[in-house]
């Protein structure tokens, strides 16, 4: 009797919590996320049609490395030149998940890993190693299982997947599906947080 081949994620879990603690995942993301705010400057203001100017934010997300550098808690964002609307316009983002505190990167394995629950990822171990609270693990949990299937980004992305990316598995079953198309862990990450945002 053949063994069944595990999914990626109980393959490549632990070098995806690595790959969560180097400063050359979050450069990457960095750069990707400078290239959608450069794409949407190029743009029209959405609520005017005025120009857009640069109006970066710091953050402070949890969960990477402790000596990231500075210019990666750099939010994108930009800002309306037209005077009387000077409204805010947040590019898509590869590095953050919304207004979550942690990086997005760090939500995405998180709850892959705790799904799929490979070797070592307890509960209480992944909230040990990114220092989570228990209450924010179940948030993200209901968001993924309730919020995000039915949410209207999700219904955009949905027809873009191949259909065993299954809805009451996601993220892990959107993530596998990735990193079953790249040639690396780190590819596979990046390319599933690129397609989220």
């Amino acid at each position: 009797m053949e063994t069944p081949t595990p999914h990626p994620i109980e393959q490549v879990g632990v070098m995806l919590t690595e790959l969560l603690q180097r400063s050359s995942l979050f450069r990457l993301l960095r750069a990707i996320d400078s290239d959608l705010a450069r794409d949407k400057r190029e743009q029209r203001c959405p609520h005017c049609g005025g120009p857009l100017h640069q109006s970066n934010y710091v953050r402070k997300p949890r969960g990477g490395p402790p000596t990231i550098p500075e210019e990666y808690l750099i939010r994108e964002s930009l800002c309306c030149g037209r005077e009387g609307c000077r409204k805010r316009t947040l590019p898509p983002s590869c590095l953050f998940m919304g207004r979550r505190v942690y990086w997005g990167c760090v939500i995405l394995v998180v709850m892959a890993l705790r799904q799929k629950r490979p070797q070592g990822a307890s509960a209480k171990r992944l909230q040990t190693i990114f220092e989570i609270s228990r209450s924010t693990l179940a948030r993200w949990f209901t968001y993924f299982k309730e919020e995000f299937p039915r949410s209207a980004k999700w219904q955009r992305l949905r027809g873009r997947v191949i259909a065993r990316v299954e809805n009451d598995r996601l993220p892990t079953s959107l993530l596998e599906c990735f990193l079953d198309e790249a040639q690396t862990p780190e590819g596979g990450l990046v390319d599933c947080l690129a397609f989220l945002s």
